[in-house]
């Protein structure tokens, strides 16, 4: 299998929340550090894997290739909308036959979500960095993984595998963190 490093990346609420309940990520979940680290790990990334629904809003998205899932194609198909982008039906093939059409054959897989397309990594990623909003909650809001809130999100890292590292403060006045979490086993880059 060619090299890809897989990263997951959200920031969520106290109650493990990505989203409110209308699912948009609400003012209140954004933070400026948290955006610059964010910014900074997507600029490194090769690819940028997400759900239809979800996307970065950032100055250098266009630039970025990605691959966004959707059910609407029959497998793998080029993004009529946008020429970095292919479109993925992860039920008609595989995610290296999709990285494979995406020209990327090797590097740092960035994936930024839903829940369903963060559950699809849980066995695969290299390292899950969540970000943590202490002081946030965001009531019947839309959990960033399947199980999410019967099961914090740590739990379910944990759970398949993975250990956490050091957290680094990216907002001291808000008490936002960014953990990573790391597939037990692995060294840290």
């Amino acid at each position: 299998m060619p090299d890809r490093r897989i990263e997951g990346y959200v920031i969520v609420s106290a109650d493990g929340m990505l989203a409110n309940a209308a699912h948009v990520m609400p003012d209140e979940l954004k933070f400026e550090g948290d955006k610059q680290f964010f910014n900074a790990a997507l600029d490194r990334a090769d690819l940028i894997l997400h759900g239809r629904h979800s996307h970065e809003d950032q100055p250098n998205s266009p630039r970025r290739r990605r691959i966004i899932l959707t059910r609407r194609i029959t497998a793998i198909a080029p993004d009529p909308s946008n020429r970095k982008a292919t479109l993925w039906n992860p039920a008609a093939a595989s995610f290296e036959a999709a990285c494979d059409f995406a020209g990327v054959h090797s590097g740092t897989i960035a994936i930024i979500g839903g829940p369903a397309v963060f559950a699809m990594f849980m066995d695969r990623y290299d390292t899950f960095w969540l970000s943590q909003a202490p002081h946030v909650r965001l009531p019947d809001g839309e959990p960033c993984f399947p199980g999410v809130p019967a099961r914090s999100p740590q739990q379910i890292l944990a759970a398949h595998g993975l250990k956490a590292g050091e957290a680094r403060i990216l907002d001291s006045a808000n008490d936002v963190s960014v953990t990573p979490w790391r597939r037990v086993g692995q060294i840290s880059p």
